[in-house]
């Protein structure tokens, strides 16, 4: 990158779409250039319109819930010291847990889990030599719910969420510092890729990515340790706190169930909004 000694370099996965992709345009209007990744070949438009915006960008197509993947995007890298990791890559999967494929119940976790754990390590500790970074997991409100008809899902995020707050406090005394993004239901692909289209969340109206990311990367700038995106979601949050999690998990039926979003179904009653 021909700027590189002049700007640094941010690192966004799963930027090819929806939250990813506008955090990628947040750093670059902030004056980042920019590696991005993504298993799409989307990847490669979402870099086009970056560069519009003043940044040099280099995107990697690979597979991060690999170890592969993940190594081939370090590679990319070539040594270059990264500013702000951004890991944003995630997967969602909806229905029941029983009538999962086990493959793509093992593709949510490692792509939200394994992966994201295996590039904040070899990031982070180059980051911990140098004695500054800055880093943004993108967790979700979904991990404060237990996740009927997104188990998995749901559970991914909580792990998300829980290792943010524990990494945030590892790294404290090191110039480190890690933010949690904590969104709720998001207007992305993530519900049609989730195949959860005639589910009440999904035929609902969602908060704006752009808003979304916005919010994420100046709470990141800020060195902030987490944010919820939306009163809404704030709402949401505080309130599962203090309920009995029988009850928030029958609540995450109503919303997240196989064909709840069919206007009979819609009279079920009211819950917690699945998240992102």
């Amino acid at each position: 990158m021909a700027s590189e000694q002049a700007r640094p370099l941010a690192v966004v996965t799963g930027a090819s779409t929806g939250i990813g992709r506008e955090l990628a345009k947040c750093c670059a209007r902030n004056g980042f250039d920019l590696v991005i990744a993504a298993d799409e070949p989307e990847i490669e438009a979402a870099a086009t319109e970056i560069r519009g915006l003043g940044a040099a960008v280099e995107a990697v197509q690979a597979d991060l819930a690999s170890i592969e993947g993940v190594d081939r995007l370090h590679a990319a890298l070539a040594g270059r010291p990264v500013t702000a990791l951004l890991a944003n890559a995630g997967r969602g999967l909806g229905k029941g847990f029983l009538d999962q494929e086990f493959r793509e119940i093992r593709h949510v976790v490692d792509t939200n889990i394994t992966g994201t754990l295996y590039l904040i390590q070899k990031i982070g500790r180059e980051m911990r030599t140098r004695g500054e970074g800055r880093i943004l997991i993108t967790g979700s409100i979904a991990g404060f719910l237990p996740g009927t008809y997104q188990a998995v899902y749901n559970a991914t995020k909580a792990f998300l969420d829980s290792f943010s707050f524990a990494l945030r406090h590892e790294v404290k005394d090191q110039g480190i510092t890690v933010t949690c993004l904590m969104p709720g239901a998001t207007e992305t692909e993530f519900f049609e890729r989730a195949d959860m289209l005639d589910t009440k969340v999904g035929t609902s109206k969602k908060d704006d990515p752009a808003m979304v990311a916005e919010t994420g990367f100046k709470a990141m700038m800020r060195g902030d340790g987490d944010v919820v995106t939306g009163w809404h979601n704030k709402l949401q949050t505080a309130i599962a706190s203090v309920t009995p999690a029988g009850l928030l998990a029958e609540q995450h039926r109503k919303m997240a169930e196989p064909g709840s979003g069919k206007p009979q179904a819609s009279r079920a009653g009211e819950g917690p909004t699945p998240a992102r």
